[in-house]
């Protein structure tokens, strides 16, 4: 959608993901907006000099987390972004799966598969250092928000209290049939056209 109306765009797997290398047990939020930092100086280099940020889910936090560092964020856009991600993994796993996540380096599959997952509770002990709403007072890029009011796995409070944080123009859209993954067509139409909108509203376009 973004090249047909003339925006490139560079997409990138973080450590652990897709043909990234390192063991996904490994990652943290800290390796994850190093890693968007060198995306976005790669860009750079290669002669892009206003760029749009997007971010889903784990990768909003991400994003915001990178874009509050940074002064070369022209927009933002977040699909259903987490914000604090300990505050997330508290309620999804309850009370007793930490204690059981720091002696065995497992978790439970959060997006529903029937094994546990293996992951490093350093993760959870970094992302309590990760919360994003004090940074996202510094963000002042242009920023959307979309998610789903039926998500179940990012808490609402998170994305309104976020919207309330950010300090630029902003928009917030809430789809009230909307789940995580946005599996209804109708739904996943109007966030990629929201998202896609917004790019190409605050990033000049070349024919």
């Amino acid at each position: 959608m973004l090249t047909e109306r003339g925006i490139a765009t560079f997409r990138f797997d973080f450590f652990g993901h897709g043909d990234s290398d390192g063991l996904f047990e490994e990652i943290t939020t800290t390796l994850a907006v190093h890693q968007t930092q060198a995306a976005l100086d790669f860009v750079t280099v290669k002669g892009y000099d206003r760029i749009g940020l997007v971010g889903s889910s784990f990768g909003g936090l991400v994003a915001i987390l990178t874009a509050a560092r940074r002064s070369d964020i022209a927009c933002l856009t977040l699909k259903c972004p987490v914000v604090d991600f300990a505050e997330e993994l508290r309620l999804t796993l309850g009370p007793d799966e930490l204690p059981r996540w720091q002696t065995s380096g497992t978790i439970p599959n959060i997006m529903g598969g029937s094994e546990r997952v293996r992951l490093r509770y350093d993760f959870y002990e970094d992302s309590l250092s990760q919360i994003a709403y004090v940074p996202a007072e510094r963000i002042t890029a242009p920023t959307l928000i979309v998610q789903g009011e039926r998500d179940e796995c990012v808490p609402l409070h998170q994305c309104r209290r976020l919207h309330d944080a950010l300090r630029g123009p902003k928009r917030l859209i809430l789809l009230p049939d909307a789940d995580h993954g946005f599996t209804r067509g109708e739904d996943f139409h109007r966030m990629t056209t929201s998202i896609s909108d917004w790019l190409v509203t605050h990033l000049p376009t070349t024919p």
